[in-house]
């Protein structure tokens, strides 16, 4: 027999689920009340560090906004006074150009190497050696500037006042670059070669032009003057001369035979 199903109490039912929304309620509330709480607490802790942080940050981005823009309107102010001081050079203007470039070499940028060359090579034509030797140096004793520019001073310095230096001197700052395989060999070497001999060491003086003269990547010029000199010192180096023209002279017979193949074939 079936059992009668169980009779379901609304009324009892009320007050519990009452109770229960009533404690879900205060629940809630406690759970935000103790948010507010930690969020007071962790303003009233950290909130001046943070709000320091925070303006210490946007200054800061803001300062670098300021001077990007500041380093870029710089730039192309030094950049147009730079091509004005070219200009001024090609019409030799030299004292105009000498003004502009002025600020240029005091600056701290990158072009401030190139406004000292041009400035020591500006003295060097109005005849104050002293102030372009005086330039040069600077710029090869500066440990900032790019290595082939210190270099390239380094020699221009010597070369400037080589009359008034010690061969020893010239020879102590430009045998580094005195070898085979450095871009600045055929200079540096014909400078240190005439050093020695003045020091009246013409053996060391004339292999090293030797050298000088059969070194391929050494200008023509340099070349011929320094075979010349290995020459009258009775240092042979004239063997890679002859080698070129007989090699030369053997291109044109191989030629001169295609030719006339090409011709009898032809018939």
């Amino acid at each position: 027999m079936a059992l009668p199903p169980q009779e379901r109490n609304p009324a009892k039912n009320k007050p519990t689920d009452r109770k229960n929304a009533e404690n879900d309620v205060f629940a809630r509330e406690v759970d935000e009340a103790l948010r507010q709480d930690e969020m007071v607490g962790f303003l009233n802790r950290f909130g001046l560090p943070l709000a320091v942080l925070v303006t210490a940050g946007l200054l800061g981005f803001g300062g670098y906004l300021w001077w990007q823009h500041r380093s870029h309107v710089e730039a192309g102010e030094r950049s147009e006074a730079f091509v004005q001081a070219l200009d001024d050079l090609d019409v030799g203007n030299l004292g105009a150009a000498d003004k502009k470039l002025v600020p240029l070499a005091d600056a701290d940028s990158k072009g401030a190497v190139a406004a000292k060359l041009l400035r020591a090579g500006i003295a060097l034509e109005e005849g104050r050696a002293a102030d372009a030797a005086k330039i040069y140096s600077e710029v090869a004793a500066d440990p900032k500037v790019a290595q082939p520019y210190r270099d390239l001073a380094t020699i221009r310095a010597v070369a400037t006042n080589f009359d008034a230096m010690k061969p020893q001197d010239v020879i102590d700052r430009l045998k580094p670059l005195a070898v085979p395989g450095n871009p600045w060999f055929g200079v540096a070497g014909e400078l240190v070669g005439v050093a020695y001999l003045k020091q009246g060491k013409e053996d060391l003086a004339g292999p090293l032009f030797a050298k000088i003269a059969r070194e391929e990547e050494v200008p023509e010029t340099l070349r011929t003057r320094t075979r010349q000199l290995a020459g009258l010192l009775g240092v042979d180096a004239i063997d890679d001369v002859i080698e070129d023209a007989d090699s030369g002279s053997d291109r044109a017979s191989a030629a001169d035979q295609g030719d006339s193949e090409t011709g009898a074939s032809g018939e």
